[in-house]
């Protein structure tokens, strides 16, 4: 059987992408209400009933608010370190603690009775471990958040590597997406339309910094770096709505390739409005 990966979404409002091996389904984070994955899964022929796991990044927002509903309904494990599963607690405790919800069917349940119905299989930044007929690996990336992690996943058919959400490209982190064949790299903003964009003067530091997020000059050279024959294919995500553009961001990268003679990436822009076409590798 191939393997089979689609973005189902990915920009500052929410991140969700799908894996699919011969004995694996899996989510990389999920940052749309659950009823938009339903939604957006139903539109490749898929559901989340059978999903394996999901894998998350980190707990901000745009990439964990529908897990706590897929996971809660459907038992599935959620897979990330200690400092992300006790970073989302507090998330559970500000929405839910001691509120009625549709989550729970109208049922009170405490933020804590909420944490011990999920399954949490928590690994250590840098471990390495086997899902089904995955290998995935993690890996540090420099983000505001508690312990953020990239990922490779290594399948028979090919590796994909996850890297959203990073102020700066570390030494590790380009050894790490070296191998990947499939890669999904943040160019998340064009440094102009950020400086001239109404954000506060704290949030453009922020962004800009080397705990925030990759300009498409930053992804571009970052591809630059780790660039060989096998990387075939390249999605750029995480896009700003208000300082980015899809072109902007695809003109950055295909003039970087074009002048290292890299012809042989299939460029894409991940967006925040639909998913992309299903790859098969």
């Amino acid at each position: 059987m191939s393997v089979k990966f689609t973005i189902l979404g990915s920009g500052s409002s929410g991140n969700c992408a799908y894996l699919e091996t011969e004995n694996s389904r899996v989510l990389i984070d999920a940052g749309f209400s659950p009823r938009q994955i339903r939604q957006r899964l139903a539109g490749i022929g898929r559901t989340p009933e059978n999903l394996s796991a999901i894998l998350v990044t980190h707990e901000h927002s745009d990439h964990i608010s529908g897990l706590f509903g897929l996971a809660w309904k459907l038992n599935i494990p959620i897979y990330c370190n200690r400092e992300t599963q006790e970073a989302t607690a507090w998330a559970i405790k500000e929405r839910w603690n001691g509120k009625r919800d549709p989550l729970f069917d109208g049922m009170e349940r405490t933020a804590a009775d909420f944490m011990a119905k999920l399954e949490w299989r928590l690994f250590q930044t840098g471990d390495s471990f086997e899902l089904n007929d995955l290998l995935v690996e993690t890996f540090p990336i420099p983000h505001d958040a508690q312990d953020p992690v990239g990922f490779l996943l290594r399948t028979g058919a090919g590796n994909v590597g996850f890297v959203t959400d990073l102020g700066h490209m570390t030494k590790l982190v380009l050894e790490r997406i070296r191998a990947a064949n499939v890669l999904v790299l943040e160019s998340n903003h064009d440094i102009k339309l950020l400086q001239d964009s109404r954000r506060s003067w704290a949030l453009k530091q922020r962004i800009l910094g080397r705990h925030g997020h990759l300009s498409n000059e930053a992804a571009a050279e970052a591809a630059a770096e780790i660039m060989s024959g096998g990387l075939r294919h390249l999605y750029l995500a995480h896009l700003s709505r208000e300082c980015n553009r899809p072109e902007i961001a695809m003109k950055v990268m295909t003039e970087r390739l074009n002048r290292i003679g890299a012809g042989h990436v299939h460029l894409q822009n991940a967006l925040q409005g639909e998913p992309c076409a299903t790859l098969e590798l």
